[in-house]
């Protein structure tokens, strides 16, 4: 078994069942996938997210192993995810409670809580055509190359995410922060449970993560400019050397990110 508890969770829960409590508790549900469930809660006054894995049986573990895939069996993953992040200092959540137990895979059962960011929101859905005309070019250009400085933190540090879309990055939109250019705000990176970490991340991996990033950013309407200051701060090199020492991986994520186009218009996604 392994638990990690801080306050308030460490004092309230002393003497009881961790994992009795963490799966007792009730709130707004975010998502629930039968043996995984998010759910947001208050407690003392302060708002949280838990995380609860039931196991996820044999036949997705199977299914992960057919396609050459390591499966994610519950909560841990995205714990130690968060704790690399922060390491590398890359804004994301803040890990409060967790806990695994049990020794047959399929059925481990484990849970995550973490401090909710609020207020907050997606920059898919905080950036669009007009809002991003009325940042400047100047601002707007600060935005991109700091997405690029993440990503490049990321890869450069064996870590990639394979839900990388703009969803996943939320901007805080407290009130001290208005007035205060987008660029310059906390973006925190979140939604971790499938982050992949090694010593180096393969290219087919950074492939699949620029291809999720530039779909969502090109559907909010980042143009061609951006993504060239974005590829310049990404390879941290001349634009012209970057674009010709990385053509084959940016003609790469161009298809998937058309492939993922497509796929959303087929499934109503989108137009």
């Amino acid at each position: 078994m392994k638990l990690f508890l801080a306050e308030p969770f460490a004092s309230r829960w002393a003497g009881c069942d961790p994992f009795e409590k963490a799966f007792s508790l009730t709130g707004e549900t975010y998502r629930d996938m039968g043996d995984r469930c998010t759910t947001r809660f208050e407690f003392d006054g302060k708002a949280y997210f838990v995380k609860t894995h039931a196991g996820v049986g044999i036949g997705e573990i199977l299914k992960n192993l057919l396609y050459l895939r390591i499966p994610v069996l519950g909560a841990e993953n995205e714990y130690r995810a968060i704790d690399k992040l922060q390491a590398l200092g890359v804004e994301t959540m803040t890990s409060v409670a967790f806990g695994r137990q049990g020794s047959n895979p399929a059925k481990e059962k484990s849970f995550l809580i973490t401090e909710a960011l609020e207020p907050t929101e997606p920059l898919d859905e905080y950036c669009n055509p007009r809002v991003l005309a009325e940042m400047g070019v100047t601002e707007r250009r600060a935005l991109v190359r700091r997405l690029a400085k993440i990503s490049r933190k990321l890869h450069d540090s064996g870590v990639n995410h394979r839900d990388y879309y703009l969803c996943h990055f939320l901007l805080d939109t407290a009130d001290e922060y208005l007035g205060v250019p987008v660029s310059q705000r906390p973006i925190y990176l979140i939604d971790l449970h499938r982050v992949q970490i090694r010593s180096r991340t393969p290219r087919r991996w950074r492939n699949k993560d620029l291809s999720a990033l530039y779909y969502s950013a090109r559907r909010v309407g980042f143009d061609r400019r951006d993504v060239l200051c974005f590829i310049r701060e990404y390879k941290q090199q001349a634009l012209r050397r970057a674009l010709d020492e990385g053509r084959a991986v940016w003609r790469a994520a161009i298809r998937e990110a058309d492939k993922l186009h497509e796929k959303g218009v087929r499934k109503g996604y989108h137009d």
